[in-house]
This record gives structure tokens, C-alpha cells and sequence, in this order.
């Protein structure tokens, strides 16, 4: 079964022609997406931009929090359907598409919680003569148009993370997801107008051509930018952005994890395992680097290796699949070049080393890579796990920390004061201890940091990013 869909811009009468949607695991096709040009782009944002201006259009808050609650009401009545959708479409497997939709739906309910909970603050006065007689408070507005350009790897969640704060935060928001994986955020875009949303706070569209990508992203009719993708392509979208418009930058890393000597390896290896060759190693904060102790480097990656080999790679759309596909036959490539790179230099291949397929790769555990070598320097974005082995602690922090890329970092340990050591010297946003790196819940920061991102991701800090904090000061002889 195929699903086709139109643009999802009011009053668009032009079109760049249809993009065909195929899935990674077998290349057939499952749909298609009529695709903008510039003409459509331009309605779009005139369309967005006129609402904005007209604040006596703005959605009212009580409006706004109807239309997302009965948005997840349709979500979890659909939630089996969402879910086979996004593993056909993105190629992740059943059970975790399973939880991305739940992850979903609770998402949309999380911006229903910061309406209600996170509003304006007291700014003290009367603290001395100038400020004498005087009251001032803020509350938040929302900051203009949002454009939102996704990635392909959690086809729903991520449009959700992206969407529904603008949603919630009142503003009108065009949101353009990946071409491989368009399906999931033109249904949820849909779900919204179902739930009551009028169909121009919520536009949505493909392109074939990126510059018309960039036409939409650079113009100055755009309050924020919502980024998650490839630093490549973020950072030079950023540097397009007309003055004034404001952003959030979500790209990869190549997380680090340090095993301690006295690490629980009974716990530790499962955990990484998930870490590392979850949705087939594409997620921007998959287990990649592994520091090990010297003395249990080797006892860490022969464990790796047996929980590697128990996966079963396969359909995305069946119930006991664990691993999926590559999101395409080129990232295949680019995997199969890199191990074989790493191993030629010296690295030691303990398992995996090949594609299954076109489209499948095998898990793969490597021993002690050179440090120049792609899989050590760069994120893989595939399913390769390296094991290096360190004099101790401090070695691994450093070799962590080596890269200009950022992001969520864990060590395992039974010590306190190492856990502590790893938290305050490992450079990242978010230190897992003995748990895996990949470790999210959706409201909390998500920051990729130096060049694996810009600003703060998790569904409450984007809806700040989203608004503007506007203070009053009122004058009165009565305070």
C-alpha cells in the first residue's frame, strides 16, 4: 500500500513535481509527495507571516491546548498504524517505532504541561528611587514564523519535538521533513488540522531542489529556525539566515563511554549493545567510542561481540526484528569504506565487517582503530562499535574529548568519586552514569555542543525558544 500526499500549503498552485518515497529496507515504493518550488515556498511563508502580523488572528491559548490534546487522543488511537508507517518509512525496527510513537504522543502532551506550568516572572522593583512606584512582570509571545528542517532518523518524534512547540507556543510553523522519510510528518501535520487546527498555523513540504530549501530557510520573513540533521548542512544554513532570525541547531557526535575496571559488565554490555546498534547505529548520540580499562579492554569487546551477533537483522516491519537497514544504499557504502579504512591501518575486526544487502549492514565491533582513522574521528551514523583500551581514567577523558564534536557522553563504574571525576571532565551536555549514551526522555535538555549543535533541544527549552519574554512596567502612585 502506497500513501501519496499533496503539499500541505493552502493556496499553493505550483509544484516541482512528485518525490517518490522508498523504503530502506527493500527499496520498493511506498508513497509519494508532491514537491515545492519556489513559488510554493513563497505562498507558504506569505501565508505564515500575514497570520503572525495579524495578532488579532493568533490562536488563543485555550485553543491551542484543544487541538494538542485532541491531536494525541487521534495519535494513540492510530498509534499501531503510526508505528508500521515510520519503521516502513525510516527503517527502524517495529518494537522501537513502537516506542517512538509513544514517545510521540507523550511529546504532544508535554507541550500541553509547559502551557499550563511555564509562563512570565516578577521583575522586582521599588528597590530604590528609580524604580520607585513601579510594577513590572513578563509573559511570553511567540517569535514569528518557525521553519523546521528535520531528519530522517525518528520520522515522528522528531517533527513533534519540532511542530508541536511551535504549536503550542502560537506560532505559525512550516515545517520541511526529510525526502527519505516524509510520510510520518505529513500524517501528523494532518492529524493537527483533523484535531481543529486551522490548516495555515501548520504547513508542510518536500523539495527536490536544496536551493529552494535554502529560499525558505533564508528568508527574512522567518522568526526561528529549527535544525536536526548534519552539521554540514546546518552550520551552512545558519550562516544563510537573514538578520534577526534566531535558531537551534541539532546535528551528531561520536559518544564516548568509559568502562572503569570495576564497572558491572554484566549490566554495562547490554546497555551499550542498545547503545551502539539501536535503529542500526543512527542516532546522533549512539555508543560509538568505548574507552576501556586496559586490564578488561578486551573482555569488554569479545562481550560486545556475543551481544552483536545475537541480533537478528532483518524487516523493520516484523515484531522480532532488532536491527534494521541503512536509510539508504550509499550510507552502506560509506560504512563498508570506513571499516575497511580503520582495519586496513591496524584496527582489529572482531565481528561483522560486511553488508548483509544493498541495505543491510552487520553489526560490527573493531578493536582499538587508529586514532586518525574515520570511525575514531567522525560519526559513523551506522552499526560499528570501537573498543579502545587506556591506561586508566584520565586517558580515557582525554581521548574523549579529542574531537571537536560534543554531545551526550557515559561512564560505567561502581565508584563515586570516579563517576564524579568523568561528569566534571568529560566535554558534554549530558553524562549517563552506568547507562548508555542514547539515554533521552523528551523533556529533558538535549544540546549538542562546539560543532555537533547550537542551543538547547528537549520540548520545554525549544517552546522558549520559540517565544519572546515581553516585560511591562507600569507606573502608579498606588505602589
Amino acid at each position: 500500500m502506497t500513501q501519496d500526499f499533496q503539499m500541505l500549503v493552502p493556496g499553493a498552485n505550483t509544484n516541482a513535481g512528485t518525490l517518490e518515497v522508498r523504503a530502506p529496507w527493500d527499496r520498493s515504493v511506498i508513497g509519494s509527495v508532491v514537491a515545492a518550488d519556489s513559488g510554493s515556498v513563497d505562498t507558504a511563508l506569505t501565508t505564515a507571516f500575514e497570520l503572525f502580523r495579524d495578532r488579532d488572528a493568533w490562536l488563543p491559548s485555550a485553543e491551542r491546548i484543544a487541538v494538542l490534546d485532541k491531536a494525541a487522543d487521534i495519535m494513540t488511537s492510530r498509534a499501531e498504524e503510526l508505528a508500521v508507517e515510520a519503521a516502513r518509512e525510516g527503517g527502524k525496527p517495529l518494537v522501537d517505532s513502537q516506542v517512538e510513537v509513544a514517545r510521540a504522543i507523550d511529546g504532544v502532551k508535554s507541550c500541553i504541561e509547559v502551557l499550563r506550568t511555564d509562563g512570565g516572572r516578577e521583575i522586582p522593583m521599588n528597590l530604590n528611587a528609580g524604580s520607585a512606584g513601579r510594577i513590572a512582570f513578563t509573559r511570553r509571545e511567540p517569535i514569528g514564523v518557525v521553519v523546521a528542517v528535520s531528519a530522517f532518523n525518528h520520522p515522528l518524534n522528531l517533527i513533534v519535538h519540532q511542530v508541536g512547540p511551535a504549536v503550542a507556543t502560537g506560532c505559525p510553523v512550516i515545517v520541511k521533513p526529510a525526502e527519505d522519510t516524509p510520510l510520518s510528518c505529513f500524517r501528523f501535520v494532518q492529524i493537527l488540522h483533523e484535531a481543529g487546527l486551522p490548516s495555515k498555523w501548520a504547513q508542510a513540504l518536500v523539495v527536490k531542489d536544496l536551493s529552494v530549501a535554502t529560499e525558505l530557510v533564508s528568508d527574512d520573513r522567518v522568526g526561528f529556525f529549527s535544525f536536526i540533521g548534519s552539521s554540514r548542512v546546518g552550520w551552512k544554513l545558519r550562516a544563510e539566515l537573514a538578520p534577526g532570525s534566531r535558531c537551534a541547531l541539532e546535528h551528531g557526535g561520536a559518544a564516548p563511554v568509559i568502562v572503569e575496571k570495576d564497572a558491572d559488565l554484566d549490566t554495562a554490555i547490554p546497555l551499550m549493545a542498545k547503545g551502539g546498534f539501536y535503529h542500526a547505529g543512527q542516532v546522533c548520540v549512539s555508543v560509538q567510542r568505548v574507552f576501556a580499562d586496559k586490564s578488561i579492554a578486551r573482555d569488554v569487546a569479545d562481550r560486545l561481540v556475543g551481544a552483536a551477533r545475537e541480533l537478528k537483522i532483518g524487516d523493520p516491519t516484523l515484531a522480532d526484528t532488532e536491527v534494521g537497514p541503512l536509510i539508504r544504499p550509499k550510507e552502506v557504502d560509506r560504512v563498508e569504506e570506513w571499516v575497511k579504512e580503520a582495519v586496513d591501518a591496524g584496527a582489529e575486526l572482531l565481528t561483522g565487517g560486511k553488508r548483509i544487502s544493498e541495505t543491510c549492514y552487520e553489526c560490527t565491533v573493531l578493536f582499538d582503530p587508529p586514532q586518525d582513522a574515520k570511525v575514531s574521528q567522525l560519526e559513523i551514523f551506522g552499526p560499528v562499535v570501537c573498543v579502545y583500551p587506556v591506561e586508566d581514567v584520565d586517558e580515557g577523558i582525554r581521548r574523549a574529548n579529542s574531537l571537536p564534536l560534543a554531545f551526550q557522553a557515559a561512564v560505567f563504574t561502581r565508584d563515586v568519586d570516579t563517576a564524579m571525576r568523568a561528569y566534571s571532565r568529560l566535554d558534554a551536555s549530558a553524562v549517563m552514569v552506568n547507562d548508555h549514551t542514547a539515554f533521552r526522555v523528551d523533556w529533558m535538555p538535549f544540546a549538542g555542543l562546539h560543532e555537533s549543535g547550537l542551543a538547547v533541544g528537549g520540548i520545554p527549552y525549544t517552546m522558549r525558544d520559540m517565544q519572546i519574554e515581553k516585560m511591562m512596567v507600569l507606573k502608579s502612585k498606588e505602589l
